[in-house]
């Protein structure tokens, strides 16, 4: 179970948990550096805003003027603007995440919690607006998924130990996600460079057992490589 985040007088968000809290000092034991290198972090509180539209309608227009950035329009493709990355989900339906301006999430704080939700409140109510009385909907799904990050040179070599897609560079790269299973849970991978870094989306229900799933596929590479 998580771990509650200590208050600080937030009210009732200030209790906000992260799904893996309670792996935290397991996530950077497991870590591995030198040239088989790869953590795993996670990245809690991310607001994910569900957005359907139709892509060629005017409110369409009026969302990627909001969000400074065209909606994807195929599989696997996703866009950015700012803190903001669009994935896409299907013909009319995307994932709008919103990144914090930090370069790593290695503890929670109630001030996370409620600078979330509060992100999460302002999005919505920009695309709402946006979305005006069209067709369509905008949904807060933050508390759905958390997000995991796997990043090192050895990251591809742990994800190919579960995940079915061909993860060879010439195949999936930088600026791509898509739908899929690492182990039995399902995920929405996305690979975020060339080190190469991935984040792993999976029902926050799932985490722990994604998590601790990566932590004994990373094990292996803190050995000497076999010829």
């Amino acid at each position: 179970m998580a771990e509650p985040t200590i208050a600080t007088g937030g009210g009732p968000v200030a209790l906000r948990t992260s799904p893996l809290a309670h792996l935290g000092e397991r996530m950077r034991a497991a870590a591995v550096t030198g040239a088989r290198g790869v953590t795993l972090t996670e990245w809690p509180f991310i607001t994910m805003v569900n957005l359907r539209v139709d892509p060629a309608a005017e409110a369409a227009d009026r969302i990627e003027k909001t969000l400074g950035t065209r909606l994807p329009r195929r599989c696997g493709q996703t866009t950015a603007s700012g803190s903001h990355t669009i994935v896409w989900l299907g013909p009319d339906e995307w994932l709008v995440l919103s990144h914090p301006a930090v370069t790593a999430v290695t503890a929670v704080t109630a001030v996370t919690a409620v600078t979330a939700v509060a992100a999460v409140a302002a999005l919505a109510a920009a695309l709402r607006e946006a979305l005006g009385g069209d067709p369509g909907s905008v949904v807060d799904v933050s508390a759905n998924r958390t997000t995991l990050e796997l990043s090192g040179p050895a990251a591809r070599q742990v994800l190919e130990k579960g995940c079915p897609l061909d993860l060879h560079p010439r195949a999936f790269g930088p600026g791509q996600a898509v739908s899929t299973t690492v182990g039995p849970v399902a995920v929405l991978l996305w690979q975020v460079d060339d080190v190469p870094t991935y984040r792993l989306l999976p029902r926050s229900s799932f985490a722990d057992y994604l998590a601790r799933w990566l932590i004994d596929a990373m094990s292996e590479y803190r050995g000497v490589e076999v010829p």
